[in-house]
């Protein structure tokens, strides 16, 4: 059993900033490829591309379709015309979203915000901790075309290029609108290597998290175990579900495709015990100790230093192991967080 660490600061690691990728690559599986075995520590270094040496006929990949909004929002207020910037979080009832706000203290409950000559407006009807407040919006026509029409990607903040294509932040198979950030890890894959996938009789099969900011919020307590996890709204279908019940009797493997289909499908097992159609709000923390049950394998990006994301992927090999496995990256000059390459966390298999 792994020695757990519970120390904030035991999560950290040495990152140039030259290694944060600021522009996705043309091809999306020419990203380079890190193959880490869980429990021994091993490392191979492929492509994207590849990741089908590693997956068998009758595995399944579970991907999460959520897609991201053009939720970040330039106008002006209508009393002053001073310059706000919104970025859309939820939406919390019909018109109602919530949103975090540049200048925050410039805007007031019943300031009246207009984007695009008054195509859109939104009148603060709620103060919310942090710079966020609660919108009701008022528009013609449809809220999601014009979202599309004015909208821009919310990148994170760690990158500062502008994105020439939009969709380059979108994965190929997103579907369901919801997300504050992409859930980066199925970035890398084409519909081409999809197809490669199922023909290779690998399942692929989607569930839906929308991805929150708090996936970028610092923890800022000295110990995990006082960190408050960000909530994040989720969905398995009964499809879904009873295929990953089959999948798992009949001996496949589950590979997570990132870290949000992990934490949705370790949600559902912690809540149920099995996979079971469900929906609602998790703020599961996955950190060294805790036991992931769902899943045998795990595709996922490079993440920030002392991030729960790696604390997540800790708990699935050790943080020994990751942490090693991190430094080698660094080493071999490897791109880091959402731009940038992927790791797949597996442990060896007698391949059928």
């Amino acid at each position: 059993m792994q020695d757990i660490q519970l120390n904030v600061n035991d999560y950290d690691f040495e990152l140039p900033e030259e290694l944060i990728a600021q522009v996705p690559l043309l091809d999306r599986t020419s990203s380079r490829l890190l193959v880490l075995d869980r429990e021994t520590g091993d490392i191979e270094h492929r492509h994207f591309r590849d990741v089908l040496d590693y997956l068998n006929e009758g595995d399944a990949l579970v991907v999460n379709d959520s897609r991201v909004l053009p939720a970040r929002l330039f106008g002006a207020k209508q009393e002053t015309g001073g310059k706000v910037e919104l970025l859309l979080l939820k939406q919390t009832e019909d018109d109602v979203w919530e949103a975090l706000v540049k200048p925050a203290k410039k805007v007031r409950v019943g300031s009246i915000v207009e984007f695009g000559d008054g195509l859109l407006r939104a009148e603060c009807v709620e103060e919310l901790p942090e710079g966020g407040r609660r919108f009701k919006f008022d528009y013609d026509g449809i809220f999601y075309e014009i979202l599309d029409e004015l909208g821009t990607m919310p990148l994170p903040p760690y990158i500062r290029e502008q994105l020439d294509d939009q969709d380059r932040y979108q994965t190929v198979y997103a579907r369901e609108r919801g997300s504050a950030a992409a859930p980066t890890a199925g970035l890398h894959f084409t519909e081409e290597l999809l197809e490669a996938a199922k023909a290779k009789g690998v399942r692929l099969i989607p569930l839906t998290l929308h991805v929150g900011l708090g996936t970028f919020r610092p923890v800022t307590a000295d110990s995990i175990e006082e960190h408050t996890m960000h909530s994040e709204y989720f969905e398995l279908s009964a499809e879904s579900a009873a295929a990953l019940r089959e999948i798992r009797a009949n001996g496949g493997r589950i590979f997570a495709v990132g870290t949000t289909s992990t934490r949705t499908l370790e949600t559902i097992m912690r809540d149920h015990g099995d996979f079971v159609e469900s929906s609602g709000w998790t703020d599961i923390f996955i950190y060294p100790g805790v036991e992931l049950k769902a899943i045998d394998g795990l595709i996922t990006n490079f993440h920030l230093p002392k991030s729960t994301l790696v604390m997540l992927v800790s708990a699935f090999a050790t943080r020994d192991i990751i942490l090693h496995a991190y430094r080698t990256a660094v080493a071999e000059r490897y791109r880091f967080f959402s731009f940038g390459d992927a790791m797949l966390i597996t442990r060896k298999e007698v391949t059928k």
